[in-house]
């Protein structure tokens, strides 16, 4: 194993002091080797009664700010964030032996934000948030189409379909965040950063 890291650790690490640059080498290497959706994360919630849910998402955006996926407003998830923003993510690339885990709180993000994204979507996808009531119940699946059918008839303009209200992003600053890479013998490797009561990020080795 290559280690030219000063913490001792494998070169992917890259001794790096901002965790999102980090980031950002690990997922466009990710990219390369996915199959698919190498922006897919899994993200865990939870009501205040302690209740806990964990789901896939994908990951549109980030940035020193935080990290942004889109749901509807009237979801589980956003169920659960509006009574407890505290919420993790965790990637995992089988193709690199990686992790990250992230963990923070979740705010809305503006509706600018959101404008722009929703009009990059395909047709098809802003009629769907249109006619998915996202985790309701259906009666049948023919509900669902029509409903499709009678909003495709509503926003016949294809570059015209306005973003529904309860249909936006969420964005999770990271408090910490956490890099692992697969070890022989399982002795991994493993690199935490913390953020600090000055905004900046401190370093951590972990044992396995």
């Amino acid at each position: 194993m290559n280690q030219k890291n000063s913490l001792g650790l494998n070169i992917c690490f890259g001794d790096l002091e901002n965790p999102i640059k980090l980031f950002k080498a690990w997922f466009e290497e990710a990219k390369n080797t996915e199959i698919n959706d190498a922006n897919a994360l899994a993200l865990a919630t939870s009501k205040k009664d302690g209740i806990s849910s964990v789901r896939m998402v994908l990951l549109k955006d980030f940035n020193d700010s935080g990290f942004v996926f889109y749901t509807n407003f009237n979801s589980k998830k956003s169920e659960d964030l509006n009574s407890n923003p505290n919420a993790s993510m965790c990637f995992h690339w089988k193709s690199l032996l990686r992790q990250i885990r992230i963990t923070g709180k979740i705010e809305k993000i503006s509706n600018e934000e959101a404008d722009k994204y929703y009009k990059t979507r395909s047709y098809e996808s802003r009629i769907g948030a249109w006619a998915s009531k996202q985790s309701k119940i259906l009666n049948n699946r023919e509900e669902l189409y029509q409903a499709i059918k009678d909003y495709k008839k509503k926003y016949s303009d294809k570059d015209n379909v306005p973003r529904p209200s309860d249909w936006s992003g969420w964005n999770l600053n990271p408090k910490e965040i956490e890099f692992w890479l697969n070890g022989e013998h399982r002795i991994h490797e493993r690199l935490l950063y913390k953020k600090n009561k000055d905004g900046k990020w401190d370093r951590f080795l972990l044992s396995p």
